[in-house]
């Protein structure tokens, strides 16, 4: 595998290393899935080998009651590494190889494991915030005897609904670059988390971008028995490296 303490940017990105991030024109939201493409047709096989391993290993965890879910959340942040230091090799010029799904169980996996315990706390308190709102909501029309209107519940849980999603958005914000920014800058897992959301916040458009381009690719991925997210998922993996190779390695604008 290629030396994680330093990052050559292809030619293409040429460019010094940014822990701040830095800002890019709204298209190249799009640009960040066409390269991710690229990458992808570099080792189609290998890259749906490694998602359907990837795949069955997390539904293998989720049968475990309660402790399954907990695992899910600690784990993903070091699969992701691995998988941004696959996609480095292969931007190298290298082979991406299934040992990279593993590869940061041997790179600073504790750090990465600090990611999935603030995954795991933002995932609680988003879920107590939810039941907090949806919960209150239905109570108040029990203790009420239904003189609150019957609409009452099913508003608290539409506004539950709301709350959580503008909860998950900043909480994505921050994990979404961390696990490469650790492994492959050997970032302290906060700077990580602060440098992710920040470089998110600042790149909000390019991102508007690349969230309707994935929504509507997700719904063709659909279309055919939902064998197109064989390949989705890996084009996803791949965006979320070069995405992060743009806005932290990039040459400036």
């Amino acid at each position: 595998m290629a030396d994680i303490d330093a990052y050559a940017a292809p030619a293409s990105q040429a460019g010094s290393f940014n822990s701040a991030g830095r800002i890019v024109a709204a298209g190249r939201g799009w640009d960040w899935i066409v390269e991710a493409w690229a990458l992808f047709r570099k080792q189609p096989g290998m890259w749906i080998l490694i998602i359907v391993i990837a795949g069955i290993l997390f539904i293998a965890i989720s049968v475990i009651p309660i402790l399954g879910s907990l695992a899910s959340t600690l784990l993903m942040p070091i699969f992701g590494a691995g998988l941004m230091l696959g996609c480095k090799e292969l931007d190298h010029g290298g082979t991406l190889e299934l040992a990279h799904l593993f590869a940061g169980f041997k790179q600073r996996t504790g750090d990465l494991v600090m990611v999935g315990v603030f995954n795991l706390i933002g995932g609680v308190l988003i879920a107590l915030a939810f039941t907090a709102v949806a919960g209150g909501g239905v109570f108040m029309a029990i203790i009420s005897g239904g003189t609150a209107g019957p609409a009452l519940p099913l508003v608290s849980i539409m506004i539950g609904l709301l709350l959580v999603a503008g909860l998950l958005v900043p909480l994505t914000m921050a994990l979404w670059f961390a696990p490469a920014l650790i492994v492959l800058h050997e970032m302290a897992p906060v700077a990580a988390l602060k440098a992710s959301f920040f470089a998110s916040l600042r790149n909000w458009l390019p991102f508007l971008v690349y969230g309707v381009v994935l929504l509507v690719l997700s719904l063709a991925a659909a279309i055919p028995a939902g064998l197109g997210y064989l390949i989705l998922f890996p084009v996803l993996a791949a965006s979320v490296y070069t995405a992060y190779r743009d806005i932290f390695c990039g040459a400036p604008a």
